[in-house]
C-alpha cells in the first residue's frame, strides 16, 4: 500500500471517529421538573395525553379537516423543498407501531428513526432532546391508545444534497447537542417548571428564534422573532418596546391561552395553531410557570423590530371619504366590501373582539407579512367554546389586490408606509 493511500485511510478514520464522537447520544433517562398537568403520580395515558398537547404533536402530524389524527402529511415548505410529516399512529405498516420503547425514545431526542436513518430539524427533536425518558414514553403510551390509521407516509421533495439523510449527521454534529433538561438550583420550581414547558415541550424557540445560514437556531437572539413559511413569529422577549416586556403576566397568560388580548395582538397562522391545539389546554399553574420564565429572559431587540404606533385611527362609523382616492384607493374599496364589517373602520372589531387589529404587531409590520397570510389563508380556530374565523380570500382575489388590501390595512391601522407586492404575495401564497 502507498503512502497515499495510506494517508487517505488516515484521514478517512479521523473523520469517522470525529463524526461518530461529534453525534454521540446522551442515554440518560434525565428527569423533569415538576409539571402540574402531569404529576408522576397520575395514570400514564392521563399524563400522556396532556405531554402530547404541550408538544403540540397533533399541529405538525395532522391535516387540517382530514379527519385523521396523526396520520402526517402536514407539508412543511423550506427553503431547500418540502418536508412532509410522518404517520406517528400505531399502525404496524405506515406508522410507528413496531417501533419499541428505545427506537422511540431514540426518534424523538437524537432525530434518528428505527431503521437509523436521520429525520430532518422539521422535527424538533433539537428542542425535545430535553425531555425525560419517562415523558416521551407517556407520550408513546397515548399515541399508541388511538386508532391506528394505515396512510401512506409521503415522500420528502428535496433537492440535492438535501435529500441525502446520512447527511443530516454533519448538520447534527454542527448545531445539535443531545442533552437532558438540567434544573438550574439557582431558580424556582415554578421557573424550572416554564423553562421546561418552553424550551423542551412547548419548543419556542423552533419557531420564534433566527436562524443562520445553517438553518441552525440561532441562540444569540433567542425568541427574538423571525419568519417561518411566510409567517412572522414575532419577538417574544421582554424587550418592552419590540417584544411583550410592556405586557403585564396577565396579559401573556390570556393570550397564551386564548389567543388575543385588545390591543396587543390576535393569534392567527403557526401561533393560532399553538394556542388551538396546545396552549389553551395547559393548567392554570403550568401557564404561570410558562409566563414567569418568558418574562425572565434577556430582552432582545431582535434583527426585524417592529415599533407599535399607539395613536389610534380617528372612529368612523361609516366609511372615511379621505381614503376614498390616490394611492390607497384599491385597497380602500377591498376593505370596503369585505372587511370593515368585522374589522371596523376604527379597527376596534366591535363585533368580535378577535376581528381588532388597532395594536397588533401584524398591522404595524411595515412587511405585511402576517396581514397578507391572514388575508391569503382566512383564520379557523377552536379556542374553548369560541369559533374564531375568518374566510380566505386567496382565491378570490388576485396578487396585486391582495398587496394594495394588506398595504391598507398595515397604512390604515399600524401608521406605516407598507411595502406588500405582487410578487411577495405570490411568493407568499406558494408557501
Amino acid at each position: 500500500m502507498n503512502r497515499a493511500a495510506v494517508a487517505a485511510g488516515m484521514v478517512l478514520a479521523i473523520g469517522a471517529a470525529a463524526y461518530v464522537a461529534l453525534n454521540r447520544a446522551d442515554v440518560s433517562a434525565g428527569s423533569a421538573p415538576v409539571i402540574a398537568g402531569a404529576p408522576a403520580s397520575a395514570d400514564v395515558l392521563a399524563r400522556g395525553e396532556y405531554l402530547t398537547r404541550a408538544a403540540d404533536c397533533v399541529a405538525c402530524h395532522t391535516v387540517p379537516d382530514s379527519h385523521r389524527p396523526f396520520a402526517g402529511g402536514v407539508a412543511f415548505k423550506l427553503p431547500f423543498g418540502t418536508i412532509y410529516s410522518s404517520n406517528i399512529t400505531a399502525d404496524p405498516r405506515r406508522g410507528i407501531g413496531g417501533w419499541s420503547d428505545d427506537e422511540f425514545v431514540r426518534a424523538v431526542r437524537e432525530g434518528v428513526r428505527n431503521d437509523g436513518r436521520h429525520l430532518y430539524p422539521a422535527f424538533p427533536y433539537t428542542s425535545y432532546t430535553r425531555l425525560s425518558r419517562s415523558d416521551v414514553l407517556a407520550i408513546k403510551a397515548y399515541l399508541f391508545s388511538l386508532p391506528a390509521i394505515d396512510q401512506v407516509n409521503r415522500a420528502n421533495e428535496l433537492a440535492f444534497p438535501f435529500n441525502q439523510r446520512w447527511a443530516m449527521g454533519f448538520w447534527n454534529a454542527a448545531f445539535f447537542k443531545s442533552q437532558r433538561f438540567v434544573p438550574d438550583p439557582s431558580r424556582s420550581a415554578q421557573w424550572n417548571g416554564g423553562a421546561y414547558l418552553a424550551t423542551a415541550l412547548g419548543h419556542c424557540r423552533e419557531c420564534h428564534t433566527p436562524r443562520n445560514l445553517g438553518y441552525g437556531l440561532d441562540h444569540g437572539h433567542e425568541l427574538a422573532g423571525q419568519e417561518l413559511q411566510g409567517w412572522r413569529a414575532y419577538n417574544i422577549t421582554p424587550d418592552p418596546t419590540y417584544g411583550i416586556g410592556s405586557w403585564t403576566a396577565a396579559e401573556t397568560a390570556r393570550y397564551l391561552r386564548t389567543g388575543h388580548v385588545d390591543g396587543r395582538a390576535s393569534a392567527s397562522g403557526p401561533m393560532g395553531e399553538a394556542v388551538a391545539h396546545s396552549l389553551q389546554f395547559l393548567t392554570d399553574e403550568d401557564m404561570a410557570a410558562l409566563v414567569a420564565y418568558l418574562r425572565s429572559l434577556p430582552p432582545d431587540k431582535g434583527e426585524h423590530p417592529i415599533e407599535i404606533d399607539s395613536q389610534a385611527p380617528p372612529p368612523a362609523a361609516a366609511a372615511p371619504v379621505q381614503d376614498a382616492s390616490g394611492a390607497q384607493a384599491r385597497g380602500f374599496e377591498l376593505f370596503e366590501g369585505a372587511c370593515a364589517s368585522c374589522h371596523q373602520w376604527d379597527g376596534s372589531g366591535r363585533q368580535s373582539s378577535y376581528a381588532a387589529l388597532f395594536g397588533t404587531r401584524g398591522v404595524n409590520d411595515a412587511s405585511g407579512a402576517n396581514v397578507t397570510q391572514a388575508i391569503l389563508q382566512g383564520v379557523n380556530l377552536r379556542i374553548g367554546d369560541s369559533y374564531v374565523y375568518m374566510p380566505a380570500f386567496g382565491r378570490a382575489y388576485s396578487d396585486t389586490e391582495v398587496a394594495a388590501l394588506a398595504n391598507y390595512v398595515v397604512s390604515r391601522f399600524g401608521g406605516k408606509p407598507a411595502t406588500v407586492t405582487a410578487r411577495d404575495v405570490a411568493e407568499r401564497r406558494a408557501l
